[in-house]
């Protein structure tokens, strides 16, 4: 019989820590965890995935998922196996990215320094580890997004790009997204904290 995860009602990271726990302490073969939005979804998808689960979705009407999880399956790639994450120690570098513009005056100006910021990433090399995109942020990854080629191309690069589920579905925006792994707190915490340098925008 499946352990079975009531997650409904928790906010993000609390679906994902559940789980965490949960793996950590039983290792169940199988575990059946109830959320009760895209987010959460695909958060504790992309979490169970990565500790070799094989996992089904089936919707329960009213926004509600059961995400069933059964051991066995390979691990995927953890976001932390990237080349540039090997890069020699004390190179990895998060750039923390709040907002969809730069500064504070006119947001037209302040979405032209964006794009030339973001442009200019690339120049940090094997240095540039991780970007993540918190609350207005999220906007950079979703289609018509201006900067939204510049970081496919960083992300083939092999630098790992977060981007904030509670966010994006927050905007109502979670189905745009066109790059990067939809994420959550957890994640970002734990980034920083990896981190050898942190640039915030």
């Amino acid at each position: 019989m499946p352990t079975s995860l009531d997650c409904r009602g928790l906010a993000c990271p609390g679906p994902v820590l559940r789980c965490k726990e949960c793996v950590e302490k039983d290792a169940p073969d199988t575990i059946a965890v109830t959320v009760d939005n895209e987010a959460a979804r695909e958060n504790v998808t992309r979490f169970l995935t990565m500790r070799g689960y094989a996992v089904t979705v089936a919707e329960a009407g009213d926004g509600v998922y059961v995400l069933t999880a059964t051991a066995g399956a390979a691990p995927v790639a953890a976001p932390d196996a990237t080349p540039a994450a090997k890069a020699e120690a004390g190179s990895r570098t998060v750039v923390f990215i709040t907002a969809d513009v730069i500064g504070r005056g006119d947001d037209t100006l302040g979405a032209k320094l964006m794009v030339n910021f973001v442009g200019t990433l690339p120049e940090l090399g094997e240095r540039l580890w991780r970007i993540v995109l918190v609350n207005g942020g999220v906007r950079l990854a979703v289609a018509g997004s201006p900067v939204l080629d510049k970081l496919k191309a960083m992300e083939q690069a092999g630098v790992s790009i977060l981007v904030c589920g509670t966010c994006l579905d927050f905007y109502g925006i979670l189905d745009k997204k066109e790059v990067g792994q939809t994420t959550n707190m957890l994640d970002v915490v734990t980034s920083l904290d990896l981190a050898d340098k942190i640039v915030q925008i």
